[in-house]
C-alpha cells in the first residue's frame, strides 16, 4: 500500500467516524424533540450543541485523533413543570362575562344541539340530558372540553376550557 492510499484510507475512516457521530447526534436530538410535537410524560431536556474537533492527519502510520467536547445537559422533571402550571392557573382564574355560556352556545354548540346531530342531546330536552347530568357536572365539563364519543373537543386556541364549561352550564340549566 502506498502512502497516498494510506492517507486516503485514513481520511475515509475519519469521514466515516464523523458521519456516524453526526448521525448519533441527529438521532439523539430527534428523540429528545419527540419529532411530532405531541406532549409526553417524559422529562423535558435542554439540548446544547456539541463541538467536534478533528486534528489534521499525522504521518500515514498514526491514527487520526478525534476529540469530542462533552456538554452537560440539564433535565427538568415533568412533575415540576406541571406543579408550576397548576399554581399559575390557580392564581389567575379566567374572568368570564355573565352571558359567555349563552354566547358560545349560539356561536358553536347550537349547530349540533339544536337538531341532535351526532346524537347530541337537544337543547332543553330534560329526558335526553338526564343520564348525562347524572354523571356529574365535572364529567360533562371534561367530555365537552376534551371530546367524548362522537363529540369533538370544544376547547381550542380560540375557545378556552372555562368558556366551554360556561356553555355546558348554560345547557344543563336549560334542561334542569
Amino acid at each position: 500500500m502506498t502512502v497516498k492510499q494510506a492517507v486516503i484510507k485514513k481520511k475515509s475512516v475519519v469521514k466515516l467516524a464523523l458521519s456516524g457521530l453526526s448521525l448519533s447526534v441527529l438521532l439523539t436530538l430527534s428523540a429528545c424533540s419527540g419529532g411530532d410535537n405531541t406532549p409526553t410524560d417524559e422529562p423535558a431536556v435542554v439540548n446544547e450543541t456539541e463541538a467536534v474537533v478533528v486534528e489534521p492527519a499525522a504521518p500515514a502510520e498514526a491514527e487520526p485523533v478525534v476529540e469530542v467536547e462533552t456538554v452537560e445537559v440539564s433535565e427538568v422533571k415533568a412533575e415540576e413543570v406541571k406543579a408550576d402550571e397548576v399554581s399559575a392557573a390557580a392564581a389567575e382564574p379566567e374572568v368570564l362575562a355573565a352571558d359567555t355560556g349563552a354566547a358560545l352556545y349560539e356561536k358553536q354548540c347550537k349547530v349540533c344541539h339544536e337538531k341532535g346531530l351526532l346524537a347530541a342531546p337537544l337543547f332543553g330536552n330534560k329526558e335526553a340530558w338526564a343520564p348525562r347530568i347524572a354523571k356529574g357536572i365535572d364529567t360533562l365539563h371534561m367530555h365537552s372540553a376534551k371530546g367524548f364519543n362522537k363529540m369533538p373537543a370544544q376547547a381550542s386556541a380560540e375557545v378556552s376550557e372555562a368558556q366551554v364549561h360556561a356553555a355546558v352550564d348554560y345547557m344543563v340549566a336549560a334542561a334542569s
